[in-house]
């Protein structure tokens, strides 16, 4: 291999390595644990290292966050009863999202960033918005005669609520309930209606 291909090679591990490293970070140690400093010291590089590849510390926390909207995007997929209706199959993308939310708290704090999302240099909106424009398309099927955009946002809002006031302890204090399924149900019945019984 000539020696600049070789060189990329090794440029583009480094860079793989660097968000490969942050990612493992936030879902082990959270948010706050995210400094330039302390992901260089793990990926066993200088700590001025990270600047080669990405100039500003939001363009290394954009493509870590990058990592976060794909396998929340493969959890839904590998999760979605393709075969379900458009209205189960919209209550099988809001449990894995409530689960992601919980499970990947330091990601999902982190996908969610306003600094990040405002700007469309990072490529957050190319990761993200599929998986809204996914909700909206069954969103759409269950709901025909909506605007499926609005329905899907403020579907979405209220999972966004849900996930994070359970995580904040709120709801429990609330409601006195230890389970957030009935307050999905809920939120599902009151934008998209009530569910079908079986027949």
């Amino acid at each position: 291999m000539p020696l600049k291909e070789q060189e990329q090679e090794q440029e583009d591990g480094l860079r793989d390595r660097l968000v490969r490293v942050g990612v493992e970070l936030v879902n082990t140690e959270g948010l706050q644990a995210l400094s330039l400093r302390e992901i260089a010291r793990r990926a066993g590089v200088s700590h001025g290292a990270p600047r080669r590849y990405f100039p500003t510390h939001l363009e290394l926390l954009s493509a870590i966050a990058r990592q976060g909207f794909a396998e929340l995007a493969a959890r839904v997929a590998e999760e979605d009863p393709e075969e379900a209706t458009a209205r189960e199959r919209i209550g099988v993308l809001a449990r894995v999202y409530l689960d992601y939310a919980e499970t990947r708290r330091g990601m999902y704090e982190l996908m969610f960033r306003h600094d990040l999302l405002e700007s469309g240099r990072f490529g957050l909106r190319e990761t993200s918005l599929p998986l809204f424009a996914h909700l909206a398309g069954l969103v759409a099927r269950a709901r025909p005669a909506a605007d499926p955009a609005v329905v899907a946002g403020v579907l979405w809002a209220n999972l966004h609520g849900l996930a994070q006031l359970w995580h904040w302890g709120s709801l429990r204090l609330a409601t006195g309930g230890d389970d957030p399924g009935p307050l999905l149900a809920a939120a599902l019945d009151a934008h998209l209606g009530p569910e079908e019984p079986a027949p």
